[in-house]
């Protein structure tokens, strides 16, 4: 079962067109990254390695816990330019890239569902169990923007209340694909798919404002914003 599993994974994508799709995100990724250090007054070094830490950050957790060594984002060098290139962009034309912010976002949240379902199945592929598969799905979605934001001396959004859901959507695209693997039926439109439920959750969960519930009754001291 594991064999034919993992041969009807590495027929999903073509290597180029996978290659694409990583950039692409990559590329988003770096963009927010790149963003958030000019909003802290980083110098452009600073810009750049926050640039490159949220676009790699989650892939290689993902790759040095499944021993996927070296990692890709050194082994190829466009996904160590491709951050660059977006910090570049961003350090010389940033007051024109937050008037796009929509547009970013729209394609942050397509980056998010890519890569859980991108690092769900090529931590199954290495031979991962499907939770902890799953697991490595959402660290490689959000563990770049966790990084990033810790740098930047933040509270991760990930944990914070008041930010619209962004880890919950790559939890649920990452669970469908365990669970079309578990049931083998995961196919190129299945896992297209997962990556859709993903990005649709993320896109409504910033349209409507959706937040995870805090704990009952709780007396906390820490003021709301």
């Amino acid at each position: 079962m594991l064999g034919e599993n993992v041969r009807v994974l590495q027929q999903l994508f073509s290597p180029s067109v996978q290659h694409t799709l990583d950039l692409i995100g990559i590329f988003v990724f770096a963009i927010s990254g790149a963003l958030l250090a000019v909003r802290k007054n980083f110098d452009v070094f600073g810009i750049a390695v926050l640039a490159e830490v949220t676009a790699c950050g989650g892939g290689l957790f993902r790759d040095l816990v499944i021993g996927a060594v070296p990692p890709a984002a050194f082994t190829d060098l466009g996904y160590f330019v491709t951050p660059l290139l977006a910090a570049t962009l961003v350090i010389f034309l940033h007051p024109q890239v937050e008037r796009i912010q929509a547009a970013v976002n729209v394609f942050d949240a397509a980056g998010l569902g890519l890569f859980c379902v991108a690092g769900t199945i090529k931590a199954y592929e290495y031979g991962l169990g499907l939770t902890a598969s799953a697991c490595l799905g959402l660290a490689t979605a959000v563990g770049g923007g966790v990084l990033r934001d810790v740098l930047a001396n933040e509270v991760p959004s990930l944990l914070r209340w008041d930010r619209d859901l962004y880890a919950v959507p790559a939890i649920v695209g990452a669970a469908l694909v365990a669970l079309c693997i578990r049931y083998d039926v995961l196919t190129p439109f299945t896992s297209g798919a997962a990556v859709i439920t993903a990005f649709v959750l993320r896109l409504l969960a910033m349209r409507y404002h959706w937040r995870a519930p805090r704990a009952w009754h709780r007396r906390s001291t820490v003021r709301e914003e």
